[in-house]
């Protein structure tokens, strides 16, 4: 489902709206990363950075790579992270078959609210997979066929899409325990050798 986001500063009033948290449970998603303070993380197609400042507080001594394919959001990104002081994120511009991270550089991967618009979602999960370190983790969080906001029902992928997405990288994949009021959360691990 290609769609563009071009105009950041118009973005961040839909991707930061207040009642986002009630319905993204930004908490709940983290948790599920079980992260440490020295990890990089790669908040994948990171729009306005919703997810990446949490990140980068959850990591102080760690780093978080927000990746975006839409440049205004990479400069918005920026200019989010210098303003609100924090030095270990860094906006990297990737493309749409390419998510830009160097091989065995991240601990964790979190996609959110993204994946039904990769349209070579299983070329995009190589990329990913071969960005992982050993042990490491992607985390996908997409929404539900039911869910009453997201892209037109059409769009929407099932939870055993997305898995199968993973596994075709190499990765293995589940259905995380945790859930979400109207969405779900895939997460994939790399094998430790």
């Amino acid at each position: 489902m290609p769609h563009r986001f071009e105009r950041a500063d118009q973005w961040a009033q839909v991707f930061d709206a207040p009642d986002r948290d009630a319905w993204q449970r930004p908490d709940d998603v983290i948790a599920v990363l079980a992260l440490a303070p020295d990890m990089t993380i790669a908040d994948v197609g990171a729009g306005t950075g919703y997810f990446t400042m949490r990140l980068a507080r959850a990591v102080p001594h760690g780093q978080v790579i927000a990746t975006d394919i839409e440049p205004d959001m990479v400069r918005y990104l920026a200019e989010r992270a210098a303003h609100e002081q924090l030095g270990n994120v860094r906006a990297v511009l990737a493309t749409g078959e390419d998510p830009k991270l160097e091989p065995a550089s991240v601990d964790r991967v979190l996609v959110v609210d993204v994946w039904h618009h990769v349209a070579d979602r299983r070329r995009y999960a190589v990329g990913l997979a071969r960005a992982l370190r050993p042990g490491g983790m992607i985390a996908i969080v997409d929404f539900t066929a039911t869910a009453t906001r997201g892209p037109p029902r059409p769009h929407r992928l099932a939870p055993e899409t997305v898995i199968a997405d993973l596994a075709a990288a190499g990765l293995d994949a589940k259905l995380a325990a945790s859930t979400l009021p109207e969405q779900y959360i895939v997460i994939a691990t790399k094998p430790s050798s």
